[in-house]
């Protein structure tokens, strides 16, 4: 029985319920060690096993494991291990890989949240099924990204997922705090477990020490003498500072383990060392017999279950292991790391013997570095960085301490610990006696960089940029890899896609005056064409396709090739490499590259005109940018979200999420971020005929003339047309455009600037210059923009009275936008044609059978009626296969279909 805890019973008997429905959930239970969240979740148990007839998987975390990637995970899934054939190939390589079943993958850690999502769906069946995560502090920072990314995809599964830890961790799940027990309950406990005979003062201080927490209240009167239990009160057990309810029961359980005989001491201080449980590996280092147990097991320390031994509690095994001498603990570990012999164990016996240690030891420094490349190639990027860490710690020279202190940071900035990072490189500085910049913190990171450039110098540049980038400056992160001496393909790479996010043109001439000074054959094709765009010079899109399709390529260049080609405004041939970039990612599990290849894919679709399939991508993008810590790439993302919904007319979505990143971007220097959210709200406002508002952001946003070439696209052609409806003028932008679109040559970017110059010409030259701009956006596909052109012409005849050449062109503008979903220019569109004289219906031709579905509802729609499987949509999405066909089962009926087979239909109606 649970003593004061009917509402939280109560709330976690709901989820079972909702989950026997066929719903998922999941909660974060936290409250003070003791509290009662190991009980609860027992009670929990119960249940789920009883009336509920629910399978369980449990793991705890445990204080040795921290380190070990995935050891919780495996710990959990063990049981569901046999299901793993039924997953997708990439997630199944994900997490044999991360359970050390097959060889590392080499793929990004997000698909083995994936995978474990997908086998909890195919594990669950038609039954409830119920994950309990105990101890979650402990837990290893791989199995815990893992876990709270299943979590957080929870659908209609029918998984219940109950994470309890002591201090609240950001896990995006809804939480449950467990206070102190009221009076009432305190009594109540206190007569099942104190014993009749406790004099009810000596009861009234046991519940006073105690603060209401239930173990406390059940351990305390355990451990009193006979003299207190009489009456005759001295000082209740206490651990050294401010006694706590916690540090009482902990110095309780103490007390109890010194009465226990020395052999059973040894073993328990073991067992607490590493707490595998396994009962052979603990007697065999104590070098006792499993008699020497029966003490602790009949105190109700421990736990046998056949070959596995556990602690009653955490706080038994704190005491069992914080009581013993350094020597004692020391001599622990060391017999652990001789028992633990076999490849299996590496991980283990390295931290055992780094634990071991008590000074510098390069031997032991090695096995966790080799620890640290297994952890890496598992993608347990966290566990990886506290390897190198410790490393570094037992490393007798300074430049292998300095060494591992930047593969630590790296790895920590790959598991997306940047806070982590931050630290690792202040010590780092210290180290070398040099001074290092902490974004962070908000200071500079650039004048730190040795004379000479070295691989460990570019790594550290590296990390100290993405540092930046992602918390601190994009200016900043383009100093930092630039003062990396003579810097290598890698480094000018990363610095050009720096430069372009701060929007700088300072930086992007120094990056490019750097790549253009270099011999011929010192940097890829694909930097030394890229510095000649920048440099203002024509450069055919086709010069970057062969390097973004090459597969032996980096892929960062491969991408930045990609870009170069949307920069050009070969808008269509971008989303061709967009969508093969991403095919690679998907294909080997490279989830942090995909946010960045669905950005431009969203962009690419955006600057053509496709509003669904670029909000698609963009929250997809956004999405994996959040499970990533990838703030930088997020604020971009909703940036082209923003603008996606102020065409659409979603004016209120379009301020809300411009302004986040708009606020984003200004307290990290991304100025074309900055840019971008700007035109987004300019976009609104040109929607809604306020030209004067609309002016005003485009000139924020053009605050930078020499900037990044994919801002000239995005943001002159917005500035010149505002200007023209506010009755102004802004030639040099027209200049410029034209400058830019004829370094393209395309013509999309020819079709802009031609449009630009019928804006600010006279009479006689407008016409043809807007007869030119469609004729330029004819050849290069139609769309959005062409309709925007041609609204624009027909409101120029119109306001001449050549009303029946303003209606043919104004209605082509119409049936444009009607197909792209504009809706504010649709209603202009219309509104000049009222204009004209033509009668025509006021209602939207927009309303597709789409707008029915939730938007969750309308991605697996679409990518059923592509033809697509539950399993390769759920892939996509980041879903379960059961949540997929719950998604379709609630489509069908809004859109009059029975069967996937008719949704193609049903889509183009």
């Amino acid at each position: 029985m649970l003593y004061g805890r009917a509402a939280e019973e109560g709330q976690l008997r709901s989820l079972l319920r909702r989950a026997a429905e066929g719903a998922s959930g999941a909660l974060l239970v936290h409250g003070e060690a003791g509290i009662g969240k190991t009980a609860l979740l027992e009670h929990l148990a119960a249940e789920a096993t009883g009336a509920a007839a629910a399978r369980v998987l449990r793991t705890t975390g445990i204080e040795a494991e921290t380190e070990l990637p995935f050891a919780a995970l495996h710990q959990l899934l063990r049981p569901a291990l046999d299901r793993l054939g039924l997953l997708p190939e990439p997630q199944a390589d994900a997490l044999r890989a991360a359970f050390g079943l097959a060889a590392p993958t080499g793929q990004d850690r997000f698909l083995t949240g994936l995978g474990v999502l997908t086998l909890l769906s195919e594990y669950a069946g038609e039954s409830p099924l119920l994950c309990l995560v105990d101890d979650a502090q402990w837990v290893d920072r791989a199995s815990l990204d893992a876990l709270a990314f299943a979590a957080r995809r929870l659908d209609s599964e029918g998984v219940v997922m109950v994470f309890a830890v002591r201090e609240p961790v950001p896990l995006g799940l809804p939480e449950l705090r467990l206070d102190a027990l009221d009076r009432e309950a305190v009594a109540a406990l206190l007569a099942e477990h104190a014993g009749a005979d406790l004099p009810p003062h000596v009861r009234e201080r046991v519940a006073a020490e105690a603060r209401g927490n239930p173990l406390a209240l059940i351990e305390l009167p355990r451990a009193l003498s006979e003299e207190q239990r009489a009456g005759l009160l001295g000082p209740l057990p206490a651990a050294p500072g401010e006694p706590t309810p916690s540090s009482r029961v902990t110095a309780a359980f103490g007390a109890r383990l010194g009465l226990l005989p020395e052999p059973t001491r040894a073993a328990l201080l073991v067992a607490a060392a590493d707490d595998m449980g396994d009962l052979g590996v603990v007697l065999t280092a104590a070098g006792v017999s499993a008699a020497a147990l029966e003490p602790a097991e009949t105190a109700g320390l421990i736990r046998l279950d056949g070959a596995v031994l556990t602690f009653r509690h955490p706080l038994v095994r704190a005491a069992a292991y914080r009581g013993a001498t350094l020597a004692r603990r020391i001599g622990a570990h060391l017999a652990l790391a001789e028992v633990l012999a076999g490849a299996e164990h590496a991980d283990r016996r390295a931290w055992h013997r780094a634990a071991a240690s008590t000074g510098p030891d390069e031997a032991v420094a090695r096995e966790l570095d080799a620890a640290a490349e297994r952890a890496g190639g598992r993608q347990g990027m966290a566990s990886a960085s506290a390897a190198h860490e410790r490393a570094s710690q037992l490393s007798p020279d300074p430049a292998d301490r300095r060494r591992r202190l930047v593969a630590a940071a790296q790895a920590a900035a790959d598991a997306g610990q940047f806070q982590r990072v931050a630290a690792l490189l202040r010590r780092g500085a210290e180290s070398s006696g040099a001074s290092a910049g902490n974004a962070a913190a908000g200071n500079a990171a650039a004048g730190s960089a040795a004379a000479h450039a070295t691989a460990e110098d570019a790594e550290l540049a590296r990390v100290r940029a993405a540092l930046e980038l992602n918390e601190g400056s994009a200016v900043r992160a383009v100093e930092v890899l630039l003062a990396a001496g003579d810097a290598g393909p890698t480094i000018l790479t990363e610095a050009f896609h720096a430069a372009q996010s701060a929007g700088d043109p300072e930086l992007v001439e120094r990056v490019r005056a750097r790549v253009a000074a270099a011999p011929a054959d010192h940097h890829p094709a694909t930097l030394t064409a890229l510095a000649a765009v920048y440099g203002g010079e024509p450069v055919a899109a086709e010069r970057f396709e062969a390097a973004a399709r090459d597969p032996g390529t980096l892929f960062s260049e491969r991408f930045l090739a990609a870009h170069a080609v949307h920069a050009l405004a070969d808008h269509g041939r971008a989303r061709e490499l967009a969508e093969l970039l991403l095919a690679h990612c998907r294909s080997h599990g490279l989830l942090g590259w995909q946010a960045t290849c669905l950005h431009l894919l969203a962009e690419a679709h955006l600057a053509l005109g496709e509003l669904q399939p670029a909000a698609r991508a963009a929250e997809e993008g956004l999405n994996i940018a959040g499970y990533a810590g990838l703030d930088h790439r997020a604020c971009y993302l909703r940036a082209t979200l923003a603008a996606c919904a102020a065409v659409e007319g979603d004016e209120p979505r379009c301020r809300e999420l411009a302004g986040t990143a708009l606020d984003h971007a200004r307290e990290h220097a991304l100025g074309t971020a900055a840019a971008q959210a700007r035109h987004a709200l300019a976009l609104a406002h040109l929607g809604a005929g306020d030209a004067a508002a609309a002016l005003a952001h485009l000139d924020a946003a053009d605050r930078h003339p020499g900037g990044p070439p994919v801002l000239h696209a995005l943001v002159l052609p917005e500035l010149v047309e505002a200007a023209a409806r506010a009755g102004t003028a802004r030639p040099g932008a027209v200049e410029r455009l034209g400058r830019w679109a004829d370094q393209c040559g395309g013509p999309a970017a020819l079709a802009l600037a031609a449009r630009c110059r019928a804006l600010t010409a006279d009479d006689e030259e407008a016409e043809e210059f807007f007869l030119a701009a469609a004729a330029h956006g004819e050849r290069a596909g139609g769309g959005l923009e062409l309709a925007r052109t041609r609204l624009l012409h027909g409101e120029w005849l119109r306001r001449r009275r050549r009303r029946s050449d303003a209606r043919r062109v104004l209605r082509e503008a119409l049936e444009g936008f009607e197909k792209a979903g504009a809706r504010p220019w649709a209603e202009r569109a219309r509104a000049e044609l009222r204009g004209t004289g033509e009668v025509i219906d006021a209602t939207s031709a927009t309303g597709v059978p789409l707008g029915r579905l939730t938007p969750q509802e309308r991605e697996v729609v679409r990518l059923a009626a592509a033809g697509r499987s539950n399993r390769e949509i759920a892939a996509q999405l980041f879903l379960s296969p059961r949540t997929v066909g719950h998604h379709l089962y609630r489509a069908f009926p809004k859109l009059g279909v029975a069967s996937r087979d008719q949704l193609a239909a049903a889509l183009a109606s």
